[in-house]
């Protein structure tokens, strides 16, 4: 179910490559294994040349007052594409690939380069900029790709002039319907001189983002089909893009998509604003083949190796190691909830039941390098991404999957929304979200955050390994301004085990509360931890909430 996690583009550890989950190894029950997607290493050689332009022919203009204008390409033509594709048979592309890019080895595929002067709409002065990624080795589904100019469909066809494909020479019958693997979608964001990258698609549904000063981390996907499930997942992809041409001050960028899959078809569209904190606007409209046990809105997938909750040891010289550090969630009675993520040592899904979540995400609140000291994998300028919804989301739950792993180049956690209802075939499903990209996002949690937790031994004197204590700092502007007297209180429960020695102080190194306790377990029971600190009556920060298991 999960997909290799290599270097963040221009590092070692991720690239632009987007993660695939899958049950691979024949494992049974609800254990994963991840899915090695080397192409994340490869697509950081594939895409190390700057911008440059490619461009698409406008549509031509009415030459008589009685030629009707040219029909104009939006979401309602997708929209038809898909509602018309799910009442056929599902029919995978299979197209066959020449031998020369079904035979690509790896480092045959990493020296394939796009040329930089092939980037589309490099010349046209526009404020966005698209490069194209080149089918071979483990890409082998064909992307249709389009340009949309003033309504006008254009088809971007492939040839070999558009890569520069190294000591391993091309060969000259390629057809211009041969396709592509994905693209990259680039904008000026630190500087009017250089177009940086913001966002790929790249990979069944996948695709990432990036703001300002920060570095690929986790992925998204468009859905998640059985995601955690005791059969195999289902892998929705996106087979047809495309891809508006913005305006010369245009600050967002529209592109379409066509979902298909055994049991369902998709009509996409992603509007893009980067900036300090880029949104994705989503817009779906899907429509179901069969029957959908567990659907998977929103899907994120991320990596969490080692941190300070971490019960085992791991021979690292890095403190931690993760691309995000906790599940956050606004649901529908206004409660934040903050939960720290884990690397088990065995197979984890949790769900949190609400109705009408106000927004959920996998968030990387550490910002300190002193706690990674990863001088190539910058894990303290991962991005974290929020998502929000942009209208009523029936009952449901948030699902939180922690599978183990054994290296941080593997995605080991996912989260997304799921419906109670299953989806049955016929059936119609509108989704409205937007996507937050960032480093740090003020409105988030306006009481107090959690801002670290940490676990070891308790015990008075000697170190007792058979209690538990755990340590949680809050922090914020109104934490802050208590007094150090302040009657602030702990409220901790367990649902298995007994907490004891509760102690709240101010920590005057991070401007807030400490919230300390022993948690003795039950034996090797499960138990579900839940706490935060309350003045009166008055909740002061997010409700703290984690799963603790036995080490083995």
């Amino acid at each position: 179910m999960v997909g290799e996690s290599g270097p963040p583009y221009n590092n070692r550890h991720k690239s632009p490559q987007p993660h695939q989950f899958s049950h691979s190894d024949g494992v049974v029950a609800v254990k994963f294994r991840l899915i090695l997607i080397l192409s994340l290493v490869l697509l950081a050689g594939v895409w190390m040349s700057p911008v440059a332009g490619f461009g698409a022919p406008r549509a031509p203009e009415a030459t008589e007052a009685t030629v009707p204008a040219p029909k104009r390409f939006n979401f309602a033509d997708v929209h038809r594409r898909a509602e018309m594709l799910a009442n056929q048979p599902f029919q995978a592309n299979d197209k066959v690939l020449p031998d020369f890019l079904r035979n690509l080895d790896y480092d045959q595929y990493r020296d394939i380069r796009f040329r930089a002067e092939q980037s589309l709409w490099r010349d046209a002065g526009l404020p966005f900029e698209i490069q194209f990624a080149p089918l071979g080795s483990l890409f082998l589904q064909p992307v249709t790709l389009n340009v949309v100019d003033e309504g006008e469909v254009k088809s971007v066809e492939y040839s070999n002039a558009l890569f520069d494909y190294g000591k391993h020479e091309a060969t000259a019958d390629l057809p211009p319907d041969l396709g592509f693997a994905g693209f990259k979608v680039l904008y000026p964001l630190h500087a009017d001189s250089h177009y940086d990258e913001v966002a790929v698609f790249l990979g069944a549904s996948y695709f990432r983002a990036v703001g300002q000063n920060q570095n690929y981390g986790l992925s998204v996907r468009g859905l998640a089909v059985d995601t955690g499930l005791p059969r195999a997942e289902e892998f929705p992809y996106f087979r047809e893009f495309w891809i508006e041409r913005p305006d010369r001050d245009a600050t967002e960028l529209t592109i379409y998509a066509l979902m298909d899959s055994q049991s369902l078809t998709g009509a996409y569209r992603f509007i893009i604003r980067p900036g300090v904190n880029t949104q994705i606007e989503v817009k779906a409209s899907l429509f179901f083949r069969d029957r959908v046990r567990r659907l998977g809105i929103a899907p994120l997938t991320s990596m969490f190796y080692h941190g300070t909750l971490s019960e085992r040891f791991f021979d690292d010289f890095r403190p931690q190691v993760h691309d995000s550090d906790g599940l956050l969630m606004h649901n529908g009675n206004g409660e934040w909830i903050w939960r720290p993520l884990h690397n088990p040592t065995q197979l984890r899904i949790s769900a949190f039941q609400d109705q009408n979540p106000r927004g959920f995400g996998l968030l990387q609140r550490d910002r300190d390098f002193a706690n990674y000291q990863d001088l190539e994998a910058h894990y303290h300028i991962r991005p974290s991404v929020w998502v929000e919804p942009l209208d009523d989301w029936e009952p449901g739950a948030v699902h939180l999957i922690e599978i183990p792993t054994t290296a941080e180049r593997y995605d080991n956690i996912a989260v997304f929304w799921t419906p109670h209802r299953p989806v049955e075939a016929g059936q119609q499903l509108e989704l409205n979200y937007r996507l937050h990209f960032f480093l740090d996002m003020p409105g988030l949690s306006p009481a107090g955050r959690t801002l670290a937790s940490r676990v070891g031994a308790g015990g008075a004197g000697d170190l007792d390994p058979s209690r538990r204590r755990f340590v949680i700092d809050f922090g914020g502007e109104a934490l802050a301004a208590l007094a150090e007297d302040a009657p602030i209180q702990g409220a901790i429960k367990a649902s298995t085990g007994r907490i004891e020695h509760v102690v709240v102080q101010k920590n005057r190194q991070i401007n807030g509360w400490r919230l300390a306790f022993e948690f003795l377990p039950d034996g090797d029971s499960l138990a579900e931890l839940r706490g935060f600190l309350k003045l009166d009556d008055a909740v002061l920060t997010e409700t703290w909430s984690y799963q603790w298991t036995a080490p083995r």
